[in-house]
């Protein structure tokens, strides 16, 4: 008798948990839309966690998910749902497999009080605890305010869709209807990437996940090899000369328009990609995208991803407002960011390197383990424009500037000179780039380096 009164009760319970968008961005994110799910029937009193959480299979490899459901107790945070995230952590931890939090919640759970703001705080440290050892992704589905908002953003990717909602103090607290939307999130570089809806969330999840190793001891997945064909303009056309035909999946597109960088593959292996735009700001790198750089090299290094640099800038914006917003942090976070990574590092100069840039992208004593350079390349320790100030001002009023600025560069900014310095090792054409850069990029496969004894660095901010 008893038996069949459990029996019922499941048929009940089950019955009861639903199919609410919670449980349909989980069929969207897991393989075959499978999934196990965990904890199934814990709860906050008589009502579910306002969560589910999930075991499954993206790219068939493992993973775990939680998902806020919004239709239970407005999908609040308290003890009992932080405690089931909790473990997903845990298990994630253990087990070695990546984690994807999918945020919809209109926030605490009011009843609980300061034991709502220490479930939040639970889960901060667990996501710190983890960072660096597996691969962390939030997908930002609806709203996500306040501690929520912190949560999501220790990810290393994150995804938001369309209409959802992202920041610490709402519109409705600020008065300013931007606060917290996509299009505001993207440019401000909060979120890596903005997508119409959830099944773009969950494919754009997947792909990422692609590129990405399961944990910080195992290798990223590879792919089949398409040779590199060159489209796109300028940047792009730099990049898709490099990588396998249509393989760069650009991260943080909207912020700091002056860098690109993104996931990529290289014959069939996963690599990240920095690129400087020569076209933004006059050739002049800004701190937002020198903190783009700064973040995405730390999480290739974090999974020992190698990184391709791809060179061409004048140095780093210069006027009396960027000293005085204090740029030179960005810069600084930028440098420590290429000298305390240990994964490969390959640098190649495709246009100007000057000064600084060369320096911090390319320099042989901490930015790159090898460097490579275009036969045309510029690789000069000044901009021309200040070089000739110095060295040729006697022959300023006499000669035209640009003929003397052509003189320098062809004399002083040779990568042959470079090159004889042993700051270049191998000068190439642009035709044979991609096979330099495989043989580059084999030879560094084996890449050991240790470190010393701490806790971690103390970067610039």
């Amino acid at each position: 008798m008893s038996c069949e009164n459990g029996f019922v009760r499941l048929e009940k319970e089950t019955a009861a948990l639903g199919k609410t968008d919670a449980y349909k961005r989980l069929e969207l994110l897991f393989d075959n839309g499978c999934f196990t799910e965990l904890d199934r029937f814990q709860k906050n009193g008589e009502s579910g966690c306002g969560v589910v959480t999930a075991y499954g299979t993206v790219n068939g490899k493992s993973c775990y998910a939680y998902s806020q459901d919004i239709t239970v107790l407005s999908g609040a945070m308290g003890r009992s749902q932080a405690a089931k995230i909790k473990k997903v952590y845990d298990l994630s931890l253990m087990n070695g497999a990546p984690i994807v939090g999918i945020f919809d919640s209109k926030g605490a759970f009011a009843e609980e009080g300061v034991d709502a703001l220490n479930a939040y705080g639970e889960l901060i440290a667990a996501a710190g605890k983890i960072s660096g050892v597996v691969p962390q992704i939030s997908v930002v589905a609806g709203k996500c305010i306040g501690s929520a908002a912190l949560l999501a953003s220790l990810a290393d990717l994150s995804v938001m869709v369309e209409g959802a909602e992202l920041c610490v103090n709402s519109a409705a607290i600020t008065g300013d209807s931007n606060v917290g939307t996509a299009n505001a999130s993207a440019k401000n570089g909060t979120v890596s990437f903005v997508v119409e809806n959830d099944a773009a969330a969950m494919s754009k999840v997947a792909e990422l996940l692609s590129f990405l190793p399961e944990n910080n001891l195992s290798v990223s997945f590879t792919a089949d090899y398409i040779p590199a064909v060159v489209s796109g303009d300028g940047v792009y056309a730099d990049i898709s000369n490099f990588v396998d035909e249509n393989s760069f999946l650009e991260v943080n597109k909207a912020f700091g328009g002056c860098a690109k960088v993104g996931f990529a593959r290289i014959c069939g292996n996963a690599v990240g990609v920095v690129a400087t735009d020569l076209s933004k700001n006059d050739g002049y790198l800004c701190d937002k995208g020198a903190a783009k750089i700064s973040r995405f090299i730390r999480l290739c290094d974090a999974f020992s991803i190698p990184v391709v640099t791809l060179l061409n800038s004048k140095g780093f914006m210069g006027k009396a407002e960027d000293e005085l917003s204090g740029s030179v942090k960005a810069i600084a976070a930028l440098t420590g960011a290429y000298a305390e990574a240990t994964t490969a590092k390959i640098t190649v100069i495709v246009g100007k390197a000057y000064g600084a840039a060369f320096t911090v992208f390319a320099g042989k004593a901490s930015s790159a383990d090898y460097v490579l350079a275009y036969a045309d390349s510029e690789i000069c320790a000044l901009n021309p424009t200040t070089a000739i100030q110095f060295m040729y001002l006697d022959r300023l009023g006499e000669e035209k500037r640009e003929d003397l600025e052509k003189e320098y560069t062809l004399n002083e900014g040779s990568p042959f000179k470079a090159a004889i310095n042993g700051a270049v090792d191998d000068i190439i054409t642009k035709e044979e780039a991609a096979v330099s850069v495989i043989n580059a990029l084999d030879m560094m496969a084996s890449k050991r380096v240790t470190t010393q004894d701490k806790k971690h660095s103390n970067m610039p901010y």
